[in-house]
């Protein structure tokens, strides 16, 4: 008997093991697979491979009963806070988000938690928007006296933001903002004609302001070598790319990370803890439920990389206590499950514009415009009202060809008719910073189980006075540069919902230099379990106004460099 347990074993221990197979793990596994490391990549979700599982990927709405609307009892009956969104109300792509039925989550104050459970997560269902961070954030804490300084600046992320740019595939346009660092770029997408007409304006009006095209995540122009494509301009993203133009784990990382021979991938794999051993002083693996045959299983690594979002992160922490770590793994500091984040959006105007009726635009760009952030950034342009900053995204469109049917005209008249477009508007949404308050928390319920048997999340998160203030400025500064555009039928709008439906959630397992007050230490390293790494939004200390993810995969492949060379250095025996 204790032969075959020791066979079990064996068969069951990797060099490493990655828990999430989005945005953070799947650039785990390329990382530590390229480094030579037999590594197991734990995704509790189904399969889905490249190409051959998006269903959606070339169909027209018509292609689908009720013109690709899901009907509303479907809706209220499975996905009633994933449609909080708006996203999941589409037959072509409600598989990617979890049935709120067999995943639920309990909120003391409005959450929306939007989540895709399944191999790649939730790299198939992003905006792609990737901006870097500067030492405007990375020192804001400090300077500020905000919850804990990062333990980290600049100069230690940037050669990893160029690292995973240059795999990664970055449209962009070089702006010299020492705010918001340039990046390794492809060409970018072009402005239409209304969006360089308030880039002008913007110009002509403002020092500190500057418009320019989305930096997303999508190949512009065919790299040498490349397996992937280049973006055709479908804006069906949502459904899966075919062509692999836009980043995701099934596109880019896992394949990378499969054609080493190193990855073992995993699916439908539960993580239910770490297991941690007290006299080694380290987690020497993990504990699962196999969702489909509800079996447990454990499986075993020198180090761990813990990358399942950052709520469900945190969720497994909260989940691995032990004798040593009675409140969860790594949370001496008690800090684990607090200070969570989102940004904070749906603040800002729109309005029409006269004079460009002759124009139109080609194909359908996956992209909008992007104002950067110009609030607090210098002394001339420090508010006393709030902290922070925020950035506006949005763009330029004409509306569709449905005045056709107002005409009521006939014959050559209506041919006419349905020839011209409608009218050109704009609309400048800003995301703003939420601050870190340690009162916006998550704590385990272990009343409430999961399809799996698994404890699951009460979330307590609110939106606080700085917040609301910044909101007020999205809104006034969007009316005003609309206005010295020449813009007509300006409106401001304001509908700050609730944390979570910017799907940044942030935080809750914050990395610091202090294990009194954080959990995580400058490498991405559980403090008091160093073969434990977090590289997901769980890890983040403040939220900054820039889209987060190239910073996950950046700390990430940062992480694994580091968690390699320890391993070789024998300190993670």
């Amino acid at each position: 008997m204790a032969n075959l347990s020791l066979k079990a074993t064996d068969e069951n221990t990797y060099d490493a093991i990655v828990i999430g197979s989005g945005i953070s793990g799947g650039f785990a596994a390329k990382e530590l697979t390229e480094k030579g490391l037999k590594t197991l990549v734990l995704e509790r979700g189904r399969m889905v491979k490249h190409v051959r599982d998006y269903p959606g990927m070339n169909n027209d709405n018509w292609d689908y009963p009720f013109r690709n609307k899901v009907p509303q009892a479907e809706i209220e009956k499975d996905y009633f806070k994933q449609k909080r969104t708006g996203y999941t109300i589409r037959q072509s792509s409600k598989h990617w988000f979890v049935k709120d039925s067999q995943h639920p989550y309990t909120e003391t104050k409005r959450f929306d938690w939007i989540r895709g459970y399944h191999v790649g997560g939730r790299s198939l269902m992003w905006g792609r928007q990737v901006y870097r961070w500067s030492d405007l954030d990375f020192e804001a804490n400090a300077k500020e006296g905000i919850a804990v300084d990062w333990p980290i600046r600049y100069a230690d992320i940037a050669p990893w933001y160029s690292y995973v740019e240059k795999f990664v595939g970055i449209s962009g346009e070089k702006l010299g903002l020492a705010h918001l660092p340039d990046g390794e770029f492809l060409p970018p997408m072009e402005l239409n004609c209304v969006e360089t007409h308030l880039r002008n304006k913007i110009a002509e009006n403002y020092k500190e302001r500057v418009l320019t095209v989305g930096r997303v995540a999508h190949i512009t122009k065919q790299r040498e070598g490349d397996t992937r494509g280049s973006c055709q301009y479908r804006n069906r993203c949502i459904r899966g790319c075919p062509y692999g133009a836009y980043f995701s784990s099934n596109a880019a990382t896992l394949p990378a990370a499969e054609k080493t021979g190193n990855m073992t991938l995993r699916p439908n794999s539960a993580v239910s803890h770490l297991i941690y051993d007290k006299e080694k002083k380290k987690a020497t693996g993990v504990s699962i439920v196999d969702s489909e045959s509800g079996k447990t299983y454990e499986f075993y690594a020198k180090v761990i990389f813990v990358c399942a979002s950052a709520l469900g992160s945190t969720q497994i922490l909260l989940n691995s206590t032990s004798d040593a770590h009675p409140n969860g793994l790594g949370n001496q500091s008690g800090e684990l499950g607090h200070n969570l984040m989102d940004h904070h959006f749906y603040a800002g105007a729109k309005a029409s514009i006269e004079g460009y009726e002759d124009k139109y635009f080609k194909g359908r760009r996956p992209n909008g415009i992007y104002i950067p952030r110009f609030r607090n950034i210098s002394p001339s342009t420090k508010t006393k009202s709030f902290l922070r900053g925020y950035g506006y995204q949005g763009g330029a469109s004409r509306s569709g060809w449905g005045g056709m049917i107002a005409e009521a005209k006939f014959g050559g008249e209506f041919k006419d008719a349905a020839m011209k477009p409608g009218n050109w508007g704009i609309n400048l949404m800003a995301f703003g910073e939420m601050l870190p308050y340690h009162e916006n928390k998550v704590t385990l319920n272990h009343d409430l189980k999961d399809k799996d048997g698994l404890p699951t999340l009460t979330i307590d998160c609110e939106f606080k006075q700085n917040e609301f203030e910044m909101r007020k400025d999205m809104q006034s500064s969007a009316m005003e540069m609309l206005e010295k555009g020449g813009f007509k039928d300006i409106k401001a709008y304001d509908r700050p919902g609730a944390p979570g439906l910017g799907i940044h959630e942030m935080g809750t397992a914050r990395m610091g230099r202090d294990p009194k007050t954080s959990v995580l230490n400058k490498w991405n390293q559980v403090h008091t379990v160093p073969n434990v790494y977090v590289t997901d939004g769980a890890c983040m200390t403040s939220s900054a106004c820039q889209n987060p993810s190239i910073t996950y995969m950046a700390l990430t492949a940062r992480a694994c460099d580091h968690a390699v060379k320890e391993l070789k250095k024998g300190n993670l025996k």
